[in-house]
Parts: C-alpha cells; sequence; structure tokens
C-alpha cells in the first residue's frame, strides 16, 4: 500500500490480462472480445465552445450511422415544450385509449443525442418498453449548460402532468438521461408536483464527483465509456454535489417513486448506480437492483440474450407501476 498527495491509501495492482468470461451468453462473448468499441476523442478545453460544437456534431454523425434504427412502424408528432421539442411516440398496436406514458429522457454524457437521435433512438424505446413516449430533445452544451437541460425535461414533465394523472406517467433514462430522469423528479418533488408512477434509471451517472470505487476499478474495463470533461462542461462551474446535478446526494426521505436501477460488473457507473440503490433503500423507498454479469456501460449493444432480459425487467417493473 503507498498514499497519494492528499493522504489517501492506494492499492497498487501488477498488470494482468482480463479473459473474456465464459460465464456469460456466446453472443456477449462476442462483443466483449471486441475490445474498446469508440476511439477516446481528443476533448477539447472547457473554454472552447466552438470545437465542442465541431467534436459533438462528429460524435452525433457517428453514432447516428452506426445506429439508425430498426425501422419499427410507430407514429411521431413533434411539439414544443417550453425551450424543448418533444417527440411523442405511438409504437403501432398502442391502443388509442391507453393513456400509459413513459418520459423517455436520452442519454449522451450530456452533450450528445439530440436532434435525429433523439427521434430515432426515441421509438426503438418507445417499442422497448411497450408504450407511448414523450422523447425530450432538451438543450445542451457548450451553449446551453446546466440547469437548461433539467429545465427542459421539468417542463416536459410539467406538461405531461396537463393531460394525464401522475400514476400513469413513468420517468426513465439511460447514463446521463438517467441523472436527468432522478433529477426531474428531486426538482418537480420540490416544486410541489405529484410523483410519477416510477423511475428507470439504468447505468445512471448519480455523482459527478466521480468518487465511486468503479470509477477507478472499472476503468478500461468497460468497453464504452472513457473518462469525459462533458461532466464539468454541463455543470459549468456548479456544484458538483448540488442534487440537481448529482442525484445521489438528495434526500430521498421527503419522497421519491418506486425505482429500478440496471448495470453491469463492468460497468464504470456500477458504483454509481450501487450507491443510489442504497441511498433509496435507507429512505425506504421501494427500489429493485439488476447487476448483469460483465456487462459495460453499454450492456452488450442490444445483441445479446442478457440485453432481453434486461428488457423483461424494466417491462416486469413497468406493469407494476401501471397496475391497475
Amino acid at each position: 500500500m503507498v498514499t497519494t498527495s492528499d493522504g489517501r491509501a492506494v492499492l497498487r495492482l501488477p498488470t494482468r490480462e482480463i479473459p473474456v468470461p465464459a460465464s456469460v451468453s456466446e453472443q456477449a462473448q462476442a462483443i466483449l472480445a471486441l475490445g474498446p468499441l469508440a476511439p477516446t476523442p481528443q476533448w477539447p478545453g472547457l473554454d472552447d465552445p466552438d470545437a465542442w460544437r465541431t467534436l459533438i456534431a462528429e460524435l452525433d454523425g457517428t453514432a447516428l450511422r452506426m445506429a439508425p434504427g430498426s425501422g419499427a412502424p410507430a407514429g411521431v408528432e413533434e411539439i414544443s415544450v417550453g425551450r424543448a421539442r418533444v417527440f411523442v411516440i405511438t409504437p403501432e398496436g398502442i391502443a388509442p385509449g391507453d393513456r400509459r406514458v413513459y418520459l423517455e429522457i436520452h442519454g449522451g454524457a450530456f452533450i450528445q443525442g439530440g436532434g435525429e437521435i433523439c427521434r430515432v433512438r426515441g421509438i426503438d424505446n418507445a417499442h422497448r418498453v411497450g408504450a407511448r413516449s414523450w422523447s425530450v430533445d432538451y438543450r445542451m452544451p457548450p451553449d446551453h449548460p446546466f440547469p437548461a437541460a433539467l429545465d427542459d425535461c421539468v417542463a416536459a414533465y410539467r406538461a405531461l402532468l396537463e393531460q394525464r394523472d401522475p400514476g400513469e406517467i413513468v420517468v426513465g433514462g439511460v447514463s446521463a438521461g438517467a441523472n436527468l430522469a432522478a433529477a426531474t423528479v428531486l426538482r418537480a418533488r420540490d416544486e410541489g408536483l405529484p410523483l410519477p408512477a416510477g423511475v428507470v434509471l439504468a447505468t445512471p451517472a448519480t455523482d459527478l464527483t466521480e468518487a465511486g470505487d468503479t470509477w477507478q476499478t472499472n476503468l478500461g474495463l468497460d468497453n464504452l465509456l472513457t473518462p469525459s470533461p462533458s461532466p464539468l462542461l454541463y455543470a459549468a462551474g456548479h456544484d458538483l454535489r448540488d442534487p440537481y446535478l448529482s442525484p445521489l446526494f438528495g434526500d430521498f426521505g421527503k419522497g421519491f417513486p418506486p425505482a429500478i436501477l440496471l448495470s453491469g460488473t463492468r460497468d464504470v457507473l456500477l458504483s454509481d448506480t450501487v450507491r443510489l440503490h442504497r441511498a433509496l433503500r435507507a429512505a425506504d423507498i421501494p427500489a429493485d437492483l439488476h447487476v448483469w454479469e460483465a456487462a459495460s456501460h453499454g450492456g452488450f449493444l442490444g445483441r445479446a440474450p442478457e440485453d432481453d432480459e434486461r428488457t423483461r425487467e424494466i417491462r416486469l417493473f413497468l406493469a407494476r407501476c401501471w397496475a391497475v
């Protein structure tokens, strides 16, 4: 054991090789065998908005080419809510009188996933959850740092409450979107709005100080998530322990809906997921935690049985939330 300059003890491990485990499906093994799934960009300085705009456009272009969508039929209506756009997505087969709505908040490290990606992935997710969805195309940095995205998500929830009872709404997101989903509920509660029926938090970024253990232990093991300054760009100098930035530090004793949290043993955000689950349970909030063997931040890209299991667990949770 050694210590760092700030006095913390450090465990030094010998260099070692981590094999692809035989404990997961063949499809999952094939994804893991690919190694890193995307190169780490050359991140601009936080004070260079033009460089950020260029990089974000490149990243979004690559993401759209790699994931053009399933092509599953759905009706899509664009509406304006405050300063944001919302895609109201109705998958084929949803009855006109079905009042259930999934308020989806997309991921993308607080800087990606808007526009056409939001629409395409929103359609895929609406089919995955089997319900009408409102996919929020919220504002993002560098032009719109915190709290713009949160303002937009809360505005969308407030607008949805004008059309639906809170028990007909579930809020959910992945990664940065899960951060915003939790923060949306916290702020909506603090503003006196009724709580939704449930919250889906898939591999959530809950502590932007990056204090969790797996920020270190899974670094390099996670085949998708690598260190990025984008949360700092989003925070724009605000205290990272603000619960609206890092929901882990929220007061859940004041109320929070039932939640499902999902992660994997190779996910850099496993600690963020586990720590939020413990915080919810400490406040007696019903919360399920599901952790998949060898899954990284992106799971297995939707190509393995483990991904189907994850969808099934989300659907079971939604069925409980929407039970009448």
